[in-house]
């Protein structure tokens, strides 16, 4: 396929077909049709129901991904008929591409497009999922820092630090950290929540924060009094959770999240490469383990 052919389709697809509406991202089938080589409705539409089959057949729902509507179009006498129409999202664009002719170039190049269109959106989100979960690691690392410096304040001393934490992991776990640990494969000398995932992080963290709160507002001046507070408010946050029909010693450990913060630090520092092949500095901290 000809380099300005593929240049040409690039540009139709996204300035000029694509269409956005309150920040959602969608394509209108009848002038898809035409984009992809079909003269014919009929023909593009024994493509879309294809499409639907292998959407449904994928486990996604067709109803996010093909919406009906219906649209005004101009006849040669100048007045006006109503047709009916699909937006479709990128996803049901590729997989229009994939059901449609290959023998047609517009479809060789859709398929391709498409595809790689659908896996960067796919690569994206998954970058901010890991974004978020160092960020709720970040989080609970600053917040488990000022509840032992809380409890010194409060005790004199912040020795009962880790045992106000394990009781508490006891409560959201209804199981030990070690046996958690053991549970997520966790090394002895690495911190439960570096193998948490970002639900169980923010979790931990708002617990903390509650007993953070409480424990100065009431004047709490003893171990047991503070992991009574922490104790019930893990207790609160499981139940939440449990709530919501989320189980927190079920759920499955999460990557290393030092391994994950170090490949957005690479990540990042890529694609600030300047041209003259020195690297910005990463404005991306590293992480303190609790």
């Amino acid at each position: 396929m000809k380099s300005a052919l593929v240049h040409s389709l690039t540009a139709t697809f996204e300035a000029h077909a694509r269409h956005t509406e309150t920040g959602v991202e969608f394509w209108l089938a009848r002038e898809l049709q035409s984009l992809l080589g079909y003269d014919e409705w009929r023909n593009f539409t024994a493509v879309i129901v294809k499409a639907k089959i292998a959407c449904e057949t994928s486990g996604h729902p067709i109803a996010d991904h093909f919406v009906g509507v219906n649209k005004m179009v101009d006849l040669g006498s100048g007045s006006q008929r109503e047709v009916d129409d699909l937006m479709l999202t990128r996803y049901a664009c590729y997989l229009i591409a994939q059901n449609g002719d290959p023998r047609k170039q517009e479809i060789a190049f859709a398929q391709t497009y498409f595809a790689i269109q659908t896996r960067r959106a796919e690569l994206i989100e998954q970058r901010l999922l890991e974004a978020e979960r160092v960020s709720a690691r970040r989080k609970l690392c600053t917040t488990e820092k000022e509840l032992s410096q809380v409890i010194y304040e409060q005790t004199g001393g912040n020795e009962d630090f880790a045992l106000i934490r394990s009781k508490g992991d006891q409560a959201l776990f209804n199981k030990t950290t070690q046996a958690m640990k053991t549970q997520w494969n966790v090394p002895d000398n690495r911190p439960l929540a570096d193998f948490a995932p970002t639900i169980i992080l923010k979790a931990k963290d708002f617990a903390a924060e509650i007993t953070i709160f409480n424990t100065r507002q009431h004047g709490m001046t003893s171990e047991s009094a503070i992991s009574n507070e922490h104790i019930t408010n893990n207790q609160a946050v499981r139940n939440t959770l449990l709530e919501r029909g989320i189980r927190p010693e079920t759920l499955s450990a999460a990557e290393d999240v030092k391994k994950v913060e170090r490949r957005l630090v690479s990540e990042e520092k890529k694609a600030l490469v300047k041209p003259d092949g020195l690297d910005k500095k990463s404005p991306v901290p590293t992480a303190e383990e609790a």
